[in-house]
């Protein structure tokens, strides 16, 4: 599902909201936790998951294609761990 797909499904579920109204909010939710988690903060939403930023360090690595060393630079990663709920339902239906 892409956020368009998110936006429509929320806005046929919510006939009294706008669909620009709908777009504004799901924009204002996902700019508040990228912005969380640019201070380093985590953000939870019980049920759904967890979003965390979680650093990795410097390392050597290498060029795939030449196999020169390359030096990777010190960089902070999205991380995302699924909430209970989220991994209980899952789980209760096989995979389409």
């Amino acid at each position: 599902m892409i956020k368009s797909e998110l936006v429509q499904r929320i806005a046929e579920n919510n006939p009294h909201l706008y669909l620009r109204d709908v777009e504004n909010i799901v924009n204002a939710i996902l700019d508040e936790v990228t912005n969380a988690l640019a201070r380093g903060d985590r953000v939870e939403l019980r049920g759904f998951g967890a979003f965390a930023v979680k650093r990795r360090d410097a390392r050597q690595g290498r060029n795939p294609r030449t196999g020169a060393n390359v030096a990777v630079h010190e960089k902070s990663v999205p991380f995302f761990k699924t909430g209970k709920e989220l991994r209980e339902r899952l789980n209760e239906q096989p995979l389409r």
